[in-house]
């Protein structure tokens, strides 16, 4: 692939609900208090990632199952794929979680780029996520990270472009690189990187602080400030 081919946008949220799904209710009964936290799905990154994807003119690809069931943005191996809720099931119940509700939308990810790719498309792959403002002791200040790959020369001319867009359309806003986490991390995206070259796919996880994306109105905000900002791509239908 070339610089001067075009650059395809997909939309996921891979924390997108905290939805329980019948078959396992009874582990998360009375439990409705910390489904409705930051643990139990990223706050308003749903509205973003919706408004985001309608001004490119595109559908997102969410995942709106609790991460307290399984977490979609760890690897099979992490020692965090399932919550305290779930690790101690039978083998054969993780089982099948991860292939009912972890695997489906991993693939489906996957797909929608490898389609894109197929059709000469460079694909920047923009994961919508939100983060508490106080972690523990942490005090954040950051309002939106963009997490990515230093080492990988699209992802990074990508986030600088989209950093400085952000800042140009609205000063007051902190946007720093790979904060509150490091785009290396494990995740999705990470994932993605070991299918797909540099020079076709940049997976980048978009961050915002989730006071700032609470209700409707502040989340359609920041989801056209992230469409009308993003460098050098449209959407196009996988």
């Amino acid at each position: 692939m070339t610089d001067d081919q075009p650059i395809a946008v997909l939309v996921t949220c891979e924390h997108a609900g905290n939805n329980v799904p019948r078959t396992w209710a009874h582990l998360f009964r009375g439990q409705g208090a910390v489904l409705r936290t930051h643990r139990g799905y990223d706050i308003g990154a749903l509205g973003v990632a919706r408004e985001m994807a309608s001004r490119l003119r595109t559908t997102p690809i969410v995942h709106l199952t609790t991460r307290l069931l399984v977490e979609v943005n760890r690897s099979p191996d992490h020692p965090h794929l399932f919550s305290e809720f779930t690790r101690t099931l039978p083998e054969p119940d993780r089982r099948s979680i991860m292939n009912t509700r972890y695997a489906p939308h991993r693939s489906r990810v996957e797909r929608a780029i490898a389609r894109l790719i197929a059709r000469q498309y460079r694909v920047l792959h923009a994961g919508i996520h939100s983060f508490t403002p106080v972690l523990g002791d942490e005090v954040r200040e950051v309002q939106i990270g963009l997490l990515f790959d230093p080492a990988r020369s699209f992802e990074s001319n990508i986030c600088h472009q989209w950093r400085d867009a952000i800042r140009r359309a609205d000063p007051s806003l902190d946007v720093r690189f790979n904060e509150p986490y490091k785009g290396i991390d494990d995740g999705l995206t990470t994932y993605l990187r070991t299918r797909f070259p540099d020079e076709s796919y940049a997976g980048i996880e978009v961050e915002v602080r989730n006071d700032l994306i609470a209700r409707g109105p502040s989340q359609r905000r920041f989801g056209a400030l992230l469409a009308s900002t993003i460098p050098s791509g449209h959407a196009a239908s996988a």
